[in-house]
């Protein structure tokens, strides 16, 4: 059984023969990452999903905002506003936004990598 002294501390360590107060961390930001994730090592199909997800999330997000302002509107003005402007008006304009917009930042660091490579 192996003594407490010689269980290595942290796993992370550079090299077995590097000093003991450098430790490699992961990297949270730079070239290719959002928030830390990397997307810049997506295919087409990933950088396509990704931005159609993207999308559908903002679009039920605005929808979900959109709804909620209307009641607002509708109880505090005795309005009668309809709900389905909601999904028109708010939805699917920042949803078809928001993945065009993703569609271009991923699909660009796509195009990079693969002109990169040649």
């Amino acid at each position: 059984m192996p003594k407490l002294s010689q269980v290595p501390a942290d796993s992370r360590r550079s090299s077995p023969g590097a000093s003991e107060s450098v430790i490699q961390h992961p990297r949270a930001s730079g070239p290719g990452t959002l928030f830390g994730v990397p997307v810049g090592d997506l295919g087409w199909f990933s950088t396509l999903l990704m931005s159609l997800a993207t999308g559908f999330a903002a679009f039920f997000a605005a929808t979900f905002f959109g709804i909620m302002g209307i009641l607002l509107y509708n109880t505090t003005g005795h309005h009668t506003v309809d709900f389905a402007l909601s999904y028109r008006r708010f939805g699917l304009p920042v949803g078809i936004t928001v993945a065009m917009v993703a569609f271009a930042y991923l699909g660009s660091l796509w195009m990079r990598r693969q002109l990169r490579r040649s």
